[in-house]
């Protein structure tokens, strides 16, 4: 499979990354096991997870996710032979918000080195690839919610340098090989970037893992010129619009176990519109041959500001389309297709 750069740190990494956001909810640890060993027999040599997996979040499941890999690890050794991404979970706003999470979940030095060793000893490992921030600790637009019209008057976030700085040792600790962003803004990822033209002893970013798919192209609209000129490409989550652009849910169909059925929390791709544009879409596909997962999936993986695309799968024969989808390259006129569709229905959930 196609290898392609993290940034600026050598790294290489398979264009279809391995996604782990459901292991622990909604598959069992023999089933993540089975997709691991799966992945990486045909060709995948990149896993995504987070200390806050699995999604949705909860007391009972918080890092659960992260439990599975590392038992995976510790049975299957040769760690060298894969690159292995976390996260470190942001702070939570909303007045229910939980506090399992390492009892204040900020950026501050404290907490990020915490975070990071808590990560290493769960996943029976001594070091992690690519280390992100999951959302930042600012209050921007992520997880569907769009603009910012005002700031509040007693924000208070991590100095940029500070978070730097904790990263800076855990890479000289060899506990970090590079670190990343994710839902990050324009202004933030810019503002890491001239933290460290400002002092270049401190880590580089390397990449941005924000969510890219044929209903939200919205981080072409600024993000993806950061990617392309300041080589800090995107990890492009939820390519598959938690499963709207494999055609599950049209005509108004619910299917068991499917994520839309079973969590009625998640509300960001099923708009009246993203049912419209999906059906366009699902047109395209059948025109041409084309599965309507693996073309939206071919979509992302091919663009020139990606350099992995974050699959995901609650079963196995979503896993081996979904990772077949890397030897799809679009015709131009498939691409052309649906870019026009995109010009009508322009990211119906952003």
């Amino acid at each position: 499979m196609e290898k392609r750069e993290l940034g600026r740190t050598g790294i290489q990494v398979t264009k279809i990354c391995l996604g782990t956001m459901t292991w622990g909810e909604q598959n069992t640890e023999a089933e993540a096991h089975e997709q691991l060993d799966y992945a990486l027999a045909n060709g995948v040599n990149f896993i995504d997870t987070a200390e806050m997996y699995p999604v949705p979040p909860s007391k009972e499941t918080y890092t659960r996710t992260e439990q599975y890999i590392g038992n995976w690890i510790k049975r299957r050794g040769k760690r060298d032979d894969f690159v292995l991404a976390s996260k470190i979970a942001g702070p939570m706003r909303s007045n229910n918000a939980p506090s399992y999470i390492r009892n204040g979940n900020d950026f501050s030095r404290a907490q990020i080195i915490e975070a990071c060793e808590a990560s290493l000893k769960r996943l029976n490992t001594d070091y992690l690839d690519l280390y992100q921030l999951h959302w930042p600790e600012r209050q921007v637009n992520f997880f569907g919610k769009s603009g910012v019209s005002a700031l509040p008057d007693t924000e208070q976030f991590t100095p940029f340098d500070e978070v730097l700085d904790a990263l800076s040792l855990l890479v000289r600790q060899g506990k970090i090989r590079a670190f990343g962003l994710s839902n990050e803004t324009p202004w933030g990822t810019m503002r890491y970037l001239n933290e460290y033209e400002r002092n270049n002893e401190l880590p580089r970013v390397a990449t941005i893992q924000n969510p890219y798919n044929l209903l939200n192209r919205s981080y072409e609209t600024g993000m993806s010129e950061i990617s392309l000129r300041e080589q800090v490409p995107l990890l492009a989550y939820s390519p598959l619009a938690f499963g709207m652009l494999t055609g599950k849910y049209r005509n108004g169909a619910m299917p068991e176990k499917a994520r839309l059925t079973l969590y009625k929390r998640f509300q960001r791709y099923n708009k009246p519109l993203a049912f419209t544009a999906v059906d366009r879409y699902a047109e395209i596909a059948e025109r041409y041959g084309l599965s309507l997962a693996q073309m939206s999936l071919a979509f992302v993986s091919n663009r020139s500001f990606v350099a992995s695309n974050i699959i995901g799968a609650t079963t196995m024969e979503q896993l081996r389309e979904n990772i077949a989808s890397a030897d799809l390259v679009l015709k131009d006129e498939v691409v052309a297709a649906i870019n026009a569709v995109h010009e009508e229905i322009m990211n119906p959930c952003p």
